[in-house]
């Protein structure tokens, strides 16, 4: 009893150890993830701050922008003018009226003459500029005290023979404000240099316009003129002359202030990290194109990171309380930990008798394909996805005396009950059908067997059938189940008598039905877990959507893998509710030469048309037609695919075109399919022949000849492929 009560005690304090080590790796492992996360929390939080400061230096510059190219364009429009007037100096101040009453952006406008080139008048420049009562008021620059032919705004557009904005500058002789001239230089007639056009604009709107930036509470915002001088800034002081390089005088020995100085003075546009007496912003700064002007935005740490470092702090000290209050627990996990042991060996055998089960249940039905390698006759694919580890779905098939016997059905209920009726079912159908040719007799002994057993009133719906391969003439019965789709000329539900489900009651009387099959006729069959699977907005997939997915030419295979795709993007992320098990029949059989399959392909070069009569040749002799026949055809499927040659892919691109041909018993069918630009021939209008060669317009001649040859034309695009089905009867 001690030696047991040891051995006890060494366990418990391994748990506590154990236990303790686990907790503490726990807590070291959520601090990492919490570092991690406020990492990228911070790199995310960096990355949209420079997109607002981006975004906002693109927005403020195409602003600023828009205002410079209305007064360029003002006093561009304006040169044959001011041109016009040196013949008559009088009209000069008419002119520069004219530009600031119909330009609102221009406040002041000018027309100063190059000295000496007037005799009569060496100094000559009327300026006129809006009062503030919006009223135009002109006073003459050619005075000694203003000195205009040595103003930067007269001397540089003569100098570089261009258009040229000036420095930002407080006009004491003109405007009285500060403001920025756009002058172009004017040559007379004879091509002399003779004149200077100007618009002034004020610079208080940029002002407004840099004040308004408010993308965080302590962001600066600053605008440097094309000498570095401070236009627009928060701080006033700093618009009065200073320029860049003085403000930062006593900073010159920090690296990330030369970076800004020397980006902002090249005219470039960038981030960097500055500090400033212990306080760390961010500057972005780009230029104003044309202007010579830069414009920054400055962003204190703390506006972008401030919340979220104070939330890390706070994140923090609640991890430490949790860590404590996990300590507090540790010793009740370690009392659970002998129970929580025992409940997952309990489990895992569950799960262990589960998967054997599901492999057993899976076992039963045939699941190797191609299901008949050995036959040509048949394509035949069948699949279970059941929704848990074993469901009461099943399908099955197998072939006797050269028909196909097969099944589909679902059972009642789900889990291990219904998993074994559905054993019991398939075994059912295996034991009647060896001995059963009728789907009727073969459902109503299935019936009986199950009614007699059936405590615990499951059902099961059930359909049934038998495919002769050699005639085509497939036999039916229904048992409540799902209807299949038929799949011939269209897609449609099989007609079919629901009958009542197997065990519901002994004997009962089912309606055995049949059709016909014909060479490239298919059959799907489904449960309602494939109509009835549903997304996240409960919404189902319902027929439209499975008669939709069946919709193109593919195997068996392909098909149901392209509807359970189909299915997959539907639901997304919703849980699987229902088994869901599918079939696809594919009828390839039948005498003779009847539903031969012809196949063409040709590249988009025209001299490859040759070679489409000689397959329209093998198939009229397969199908013994008479030349005028075969000629017609040739001649109909030459204008067809010479339209697809041509025109369906870009010039000197290289692209396919697919012919096949279906030899049916009164019935030649072609199949004209292109992964070109979509166009469907069959939307032409009507080609009026009536009218003469010059009265028709082109086209339509070509689709109008495939109209009287072929007794059908359809036009489908289907997976990226335009498909063009002609068919003529014989």
């Amino acid at each position: 009893m001690k030696r047991t009560d040891n051995s006890e005690k060494k366990l418990s304090r391994r748990s506590a150890w154990t236990g303790l080590l686990m907790l503490l790796v726990a807590a070291a492992m959520l601090e990492a993830t919490t570092l991690i996360q406020f990492y990228f929390a911070e790199k995310a939080l960096n990355k949209e701050a420079s997109s607002k400061a981006e975004t906002q230096l693109d927005a403020t510059k195409n602003k600023i922008m828009d205002m410079i190219d209305q007064a360029e364009a003002a006093v561009r429009n304006s040169v044959w003018i001011a041109q016009w007037s040196l013949t008559c100096l009088d009209s000069s101040e008419r002119v520069c009226s004219r530009i600031v009453e119909t330009n609102p952006v221009i406040y002041g406008s000018t027309i100063a003459l190059v000295p000496g080139y007037s005799s009569e008048r060496p100094l000559f420049s009327p300026y006129v500029y809006k009062s503030p009562a919006d009223t135009l008021i002109t006073v003459s620059l050619a005075t000694p005290e203003y000195d205009y032919p040595n103003q930067e705004w007269f001397v540089k557009p003569l100098e570089l023979n261009q258009g040229y904005w000036s420095e930002p500058y407080v006009d004491t002789g003109g405007g009285e404000m500060l403001m920025t001239t756009y002058s172009i230089p004017i040559e007379d007639y004879s091509g002399k240099k003779a004149a200077v056009l100007t618009g002034d604009i004020s610079l208080d709107w940029l002002s407004d316009l840099v004040s308004n930036i408010n993308i965080y509470p302590n962001a600066n915002t600053l605008m440097l003129s094309r000498t570095g001088k401070f236009m627009v800034s928060r701080n006033k002081e700093m618009v009065k002359g200073l320029s860049i390089e003085e403000v930062m005088a006593g900073i010159r020995d920090q690296e990330d202030f030369k970076k800004v100085e020397r980006g902002m003075n090249s005219g470039g546009s960038g981030h960097e990290q500055v500090t400033f007496h212990d306080i760390v912003g961010h500057v972005y700064y780009a230029p104003v194109e044309r202007t010579g002007w830069s414009m920054c935005i400055i962003i204190p740490d703390d506006d972008i990171y401030g919340a979220n470092r104070r939330t890390r702090n706070m994140v923090q000290i609640m991890q430490l309380l949790g860590l404590i209050l996990l300590i507090a627990i540790v010793r009740s996990l370690i009392r659970s930990q002998k129970k929580n042991r025992a409940l997952n060996e309990r489990k895992n055998r569950m799960e262990n008798e589960l998967h054997i089960a599901s492999d057993i249940q899976m076992s039963m039905v045939p699941k190797a394909f191609p299901a008949f390698p050995e036959r040509t006759d048949l394509d035949l694919y069948a699949a279970i996805y059941p929704a848990k580890e074993v469901g009461g779905d099943l399908y099955d098939f197998f072939i006797r005396d050269e028909k196909l016997y097969f099944c589909i059905g679902d059972v009642s209920g789900k889990g291990i009950p219904a998993s074994l009726v559905m054993a019991v079912t398939r075994s059912s159908f295996r034991t009647v059908a060896v001995h059963e040719s009728s789907p009727k007799s073969i459902v109503g002994n299935m019936n009986n067997s199950l009614a007699e057993m059936n405590d615990a009133d499951m059902f099961v719906t059930f359909f049934c059938g038998v495919l002769n391969l050699a005639s085509g003439d497939l036999k039916y019965c229904n048992a409540g189940h799902n209807p299949p789709m038929i799949l011939t000329d269209s897609i449609r539900i099989l007609p079919s008598e629901p009958n009542l489900p197997l065990g519901v009651m002994k004997d009962m009387d089912f309606t055995e039905q049949q059709m016909h099959f014909n060479y490239d006729d298919a059959l799907f069959l489904y449960t309602d877990g494939l109509t009835e699977a549903e997304n996240i907005n409960h919404e189902q997939f319902s027929e439209e959507r499975v008669e939709a997915a069946l919709h193109g030419r593919k195997s068996s295979e392909e098909h149901l893998k392209n509807i359970q795709n189909k299915v997959k993007e539907f639901v997304g992320e919703a849980p699987q509710s229902d088994d869901l098990t599918m079939m696809f029949i594919h009828f390839l059989g039948k005498p003779g030469n009847d539903g031969e399959k012809c196949h063409l392909t040709l590249h988009n070069k025209v001299e490859e048309i040759s070679l489409l009569a000689g397959f329209i040749d093998e198939i009229a002799e397969r199908k013994n037609l008479d030349i005028s026949l075969a000629s017609a055809l040739n001649l109909a499927m030459e204008e067809a695919v010479t339209n697809v040659v041509l025109y369906a892919y870009p010039k000197d691109s290289d692209g396919t075109v697919d012919i096949d041909a279906t030899l049916g018993e009164k019935t030649v069918e072609f199949s004209i399919s292109d992964s070109g630009t979509p166009f469907d021939p069959t939307a032409v209008p009507e080609a009026d022949i009536t009218l003469s060669a010059e009265e028709r317009s082109i086209g339509g001649l070509g689709i109008h000849l495939v109209r009287n040859i072929m007794d059908s034309v359809k036009y489908e695009r289907i997976d990226g492929k335009n498909i063009l089905t002609m068919t003529k009867n014989i």
